[in-house]
């Protein structure tokens, strides 16, 4: 899906989590959740929730760190630290919590101490003590493992996806973004937690496959991102979320989902990938994952405003800026000696499949899988756009809806798509594992509570063979 950087800032954090009332009657049982839900060597992540026992219009949180901590950076709120003392204010949006709700409202980058707050105010009232230990390294009674085990290779035989065993694998699963925007807007690596946790709440859904998007200028630490969050630290995080999640016994679809040309710091959704960085990201990519055989590599997310040649092989684009063409990106994946499978998805924002036969890269491991992207509201979103543009590629190729979704927080549309790919083999990766109905999002908080939406999408993984 492509997001504008403000797109992604209108959408960032809107989870759960610290139960406070508004009013000193209604002050009992406070619970306050501050979870640690990333750490590395120089600091860490945390995100700050509320669950409202009455209805909330506005917020104003203040706590005392117990250690050494300091918070460099905030979203989602208005802050200040003075000494150990800590205070922050709603943004608007954010501030309104119904009655019985959970809200994560929002999060910061800190260094320092990890050590949660021992007591907590919610506007002007103290909460209680809060009990329990810090949440940044759960037990293993409290947050099981998921179970290891990565999954075998897949290879292509016809238009079917082959594990070492001969066994058809089908890829349904979902989208698991917020690895795309935080590094190049210089506060984190991911929107939301990367524990053991967040992989168990996303492995209850009983997905074989997750795709997770990447932004080339952080991969590669160039045109003027923050270091901390980019480069070799942006690599080793993504590394280790990919291997845990293959661990798991899912397979995880690596997506070029941001890019930027020339040295300019971009941010959102390009036309194409670009000659400049995209082959060297490719490149530099699965050189790290070759030996991963749970992974695969999704070219680019979502060309568009291209010929379907230069779609192939690459041109100058209206922008003034050259492209890399599908061929040039797995040619620099196969540089490597990396066999795993490539997804090349569709021009047209990857639901324009009409030219796909004729202009397609060639494979010397003849391991392409066609991506296709189609939403409720986009182009292509009826059974007879896929009838004329899809079956004859899912007749010759493995294809996958590697995004999909619906409007409205319903699952009405994509039962329908859902229905019409599992009868022919098909896959489906949904978009996307975030508390945000709208975007749209499957889950209702980070403990993968489903939307409405995301009800079709749990039930089918459910009954997913």
């Amino acid at each position: 899906m492509a997001f504008t950087a403000v797109a992604a800032a209108a959408i960032m954090t809107t989870g759960l989590g610290v139960a406070v009332a508004q009013q000193a009657s209604a002050s009992e049982g406070c619970d306050v959740d501050y979870k640690v839900v990333g750490s590395w060597g120089s600091g860490f992540q945390a995100a700050v929730s509320i669950t409202a026992a009455e209805a909330i219009d506005g917020w104003e949180l203040g706590w005392e760190f117990p250690g050494d901590t300091t918070v460099s950076q905030a979203w989602n709120v208005e802050w200040s630290q003075s000494g150990a003392d800590f205070s922050g204010t709603d943004v608007g949006w954010n501030g309104s919590i119904p009655a019985g709700e959970t809200r994560q409202v929002f999060g910061f980058i800190g260094s320092g101490s990890t050590e949660a707050p021992e007591r907590f105010t919610l506007n002007g009232v103290v909460c209680g003590d809060q009990g329990g230990e810090p949440t940044d390294t759960p037990s293993e009674t409290e947050t099981p493992k998921p179970p290891e085990g990565k999954p075998s290779a897949l290879h292509v035989e016809g238009n079917r996806l082959v594990d070492a065993e001969g066994e058809t694998v089908v890829l349904n699963g979902f989208n698991r973004t917020g690895t795309e925007w935080p590094c190049v807007d210089g506060w984190g690596f991911i929107d939301g937690p990367s524990d053991d946790a967040a992989i168990e709440a996303i492995a209850s859904w009983r997905p074989n496959a997750v795709r997770v998007p990447m932004n080339e200028l952080c991969w590669l630490g160039i045109n003027g991102v923050d270091p901390e969050w980019t480069g070799e630290n942006y690599r080793a995080f993504i590394e280790d979320w990919v291997d845990r999640l293959t661990d798991a016994g899912i397979y995880v679809i690596l997506d070029l989902h941001w890019s930027g040309y020339g040295d300019e710091l971009v941010r959102g959704q390009q036309l194409m990938a670009n000659a400049d960085h995209s082959p060297d990201f490719w490149t530099s990519v699965a050189e790290r994952f070759k030996d991963n055989p749970a992974v695969l590599y999704d070219l680019f997310n979502e060309p568009h405003d291209i010929s379907d040649a230069c779609w192939r092989d690459g041109c100058t684009t209206s922008e003034g800026w050259e492209a890399a063409g599908m061929q040039d990106l797995l040619d620099a994946v196969r540089s490597t000696g990396a066999a795993q499978p490539v997804i090349v998805t569709c021009n047209g924002w990857g639901n324009g499949c009409g030219g796909y036969l004729d202009f397609m890269p060639t494979d010397p491991e003849g391991k392409i899988v066609a991506g296709v992207h189609v939403y409720e509201g986009t182009g292509c979103n009826t059974q007879a756009c896929w009838d004329r543009d899809i079956a004859p590629i899912a007749a010759e190729l493995p294809t996958v809806f590697s995004e999909f979704g619906d409007g409205g927080c319903d699952h009405d549309w994509s039962d329908g798509m859902i229905a019409w790919a599992d009868a022919r083999g098909i896959g489906w990766t949904a978009w996307s594992w975030y508390p945000d109905c709208d975007m749209p999002g499957l889950i209702a908080d980070w403990d993968g509570t489903p939307t409405g939406y995301g009800e079709g999408i749990k039930e089918a993984l459910a009954n997913r063979p």
